[in-house]
């Protein structure tokens, strides 16, 4: 078959055309698939092939999320968001800032962070199988505005006040008189207003029925029914007047007016809680005025009786442990006396001399003759009987003075103020050579002391020549009180002594003739402008100096007629307590945790105090 094409070619190239086909098909196939795949691992592999890739890819992106997640997320509080609330974005950077959404509940939503503020377009988003943990915000508990701008983020001050937070006392009883004050600042502008009047009425209304219940009560528990109905409507009123466009340079100028007004208003009750502190501290109480009266009137139906001859003797034995008392208040004498009977080892020996007014001369004499106190003597003597008659200023029985001194404690970081009571002899206490003069030696007592074990060992102490022995409050020193002493030369560094329980030694006073000088100094601070009072108690400070033979501390602790804050150990191991200060164990006003030491020794079965209904 010359010159022609065979069979055996044609069949030849129709099989190297198949299989040029075939080759190119492969070639295409190979192309689309990597490509298919990309596209599917894309758009999240909606179609139905691949189950197994597409779960591994899940797990594999979750975990990289949580991984992601713990290294941003600070260690706090986490809730967990379930899959269909929170759509995550492709790519780690969109997770990561997925992570940081913050919830708040008040709303129920999810806040943005500020970066998310500009709008992108978002890309489409899959949920991912996990759950994210998430800064929470908690809701205030309270209604309070305040509150709700205090969350965690803002810094350590927000957790301080909630942590140390107080329960507000009265808090409706406060809430209504805020809202009172508003409403009387907007109404003066609403009422102005004649497209408004309805409004104007209402809020007239809320505040004459805010007035009128405010008037009649001061806490919550005596507010009427439905007040919460009443302030209610009360700031929903308000909340209108304050979307009202007003000429708020007139409110401004109300809220001015009635803050100078609130200011005025709290000054003048200051002052008035002041003065009538101070009275109920000097005036003596109904029922112990009755008891005074009751004990006279029956001294003079007993005129007959002789209350001392029994005693009279022990009066002017030296060898025997003498207590004096200025005072005219008989139960506190009273109970002074008791307790230091009541603990000493030889009651027999001591013997107490109370120096009292005319006025409290007979009422003394029979309490003292009716209560005795085992084995011990009692004196009462009328102070006023032993005045000189040339010293006209001395016309009656003078308490230890009491001044109060506040002064800085330096502390690490800020100055921290103390307050005590400095008590020291008054002009009475002058007497004591010229009335005593058969003794040698004595233990002054206050009557606003107690007394917890026995005292008979301020009898051996060494005096080394000084005549007070006295407990220092070196916490004052004489530099300190420099305006109050005036211009007399004395040493800065010397410790104020206090008065309560002094060892007086007599003699040697006499020797020294302290009470000439006293006068002395008492005359040059009168000369200087200084009323007789005053010049008293600065010139018993200045009068013993040199002269004061300091006591161990733990013959006396201070402080329980003003400080809540004495330990119950230092209480306890003190020798005697002093209620010095405005807050006295017989008043109403005396501190209850301290008060009851001090009833422990007062007999209330009296029936003299039951008569005058005398319950301190």
């Amino acid at each position: 078959m010359k010159g022609g094409v065979s069979s055996y070619q044609i069949s030849t190239k129709r099989r190297w055309k198949g299989f040029v086909i075939a080759v190119l098909g492969l070639v295409i196939l190979s192309m689309l698939v990597p490509l298919v795949f990309l596209l599917g691992f894309h758009n999240g592999f909606h179609s139905s092939g691949f189950p197994s890739e597409q779960s591994s890819m899940s797990h594999n992106q979750s975990g990289h999320i949580e991984e992601i997640i713990d290294r941003l997320v600070p260690s706090k509080e986490r809730v967990n968001i379930p899959i269909e609330e929170v759509p995550v974005r492709d790519g780690l950077n969109e997770s990561s800032s997925t992570s940081h959404l913050l919830i708040d509940q008040r709303q129920g939503s999810l806040a943005k962070p500020a970066e998310d503020h500009v709008h992108k377009p978002s890309p489409p988003s899959h949920k991912v199988n996990v759950s994210i943990p998430v800064e929470v915000i908690h809701p205030p508990k309270t209604a309070d505005e305040s509150e709700t701008l205090c969350e965690v983020r803002f810094g350590s001050y927000c957790l301080w006040r909630r942590e140390n937070k107080e329960v507000m006392i009265d808090s409706m009883v406060k809430k209504m008189k805020d809202r009172l004050f508003v409403a009387r600042a907007y109404f003066p502008s609403i009422a102005k207003l004649p497209a408004h009047e309805k409004l104007s009425r209402e809020m007239k209304q809320n505040i004459q029925d805010f007035e009128r219940i405010l008037s009649e009560t001061t806490t919550d528990a005596d507010l009427p029914s439905h007040t919460g109905d009443r302030l209610q409507k009360m700031e929903a009123v308000i909340a209108r007047a304050k979307s009202i466009h007003l000429d708020y340079n007139n409110v401004e100028k109300k809220f001015r007016q009635l803050v100078d007004l609130t200011e005025d208003e709290a000054n003048f009750h200051t002052k008035q809680s002041a003065f009538l502190y101070q009275l109920a501290v000097q005036t003596m109480p109904k029922s112990l005025h009755c008891l005074s009266m009751r004990l006279t009137v029956e001294y003079f139906n007993k005129a007959s009786l002789d209350y001392e001859a029994s005693t009279i003797e022990k009066f002017t034995d030296p060898e025997l442990y003498h207590f004096v008392v200025f005072s005219s208040k008989i139960l506190a004498s009273s109970v002074l006396i008791n307790s230091t009977v009541a603990n000493a080892k030889e009651s027999r020996k001591l013997v107490f001399h109370i120096l009292t007014d005319r006025e409290n001369y007979y009422s003394m004499k029979l309490w003292f003759f009716q209560n005795t106190f085992k084995e011990s003597a009692v004196q009462v003597l009328n102070v006023e009987d032993y005045i000189p008659a040339s010293y006209n200023k001395m016309a009656g029985l003078s308490l230890p003075e009491e001044f109060r001194v506040t002064f800085q404690i330096p502390q690490k970081l800020k100055m921290q103020y103390k307050t005590e009571y400095v008590s020291v002899f008054s002009h009475s206490h002058y007497l004591l050579p010229e009335i005593f003069k058969e003794l040698d030696k004595v233990v002054v007592l206050d009557d606003d002391m107690l007394v917890q074990q026995d005292l008979s060992s301020l009898w051996n102490i060494r005096m080394e020549r000084k005549v007070n022995g006295a407990v220092e409050m070196c916490a004052v020193r004489l530099g300190q009180l420099s305006n109050y002493l005036g211009k007399n030369n004395f040493n800065s560094k010397s410790c104020a002594w206090m008065s309560g329980l002094n060892v007086i030694d007599l003699a040697r006073w006499r020797e020294l003739h302290l009470t000439e000088t006293f006068r002395k100094l008492v005359h040059e601070l009168e000369a200087e402008g200084t009323q007789y009072e005053a010049a008293a108690s600065r010139a018993s400070l200045l009068t013993f100096q040199d002269h004061v033979h300091a006591l161990d501390d733990s013959w006396v602790l201070s402080g329980l007629g003003h400080d809540y804050e004495l330990s119950v150990q230092a209480i306890k191991k003190a020798k005697t307590l002093h209620y010095n200060g405005n807050m006295k164990p017989w008043l109403e006003l005396g501190i209850p945790k301290y008060k009851s030491l001090w009833l422990r020794y007062l007999n209330r079965e009296d029936l003299y105090l039951s008569a005058c209904n005398v319950n301190p």
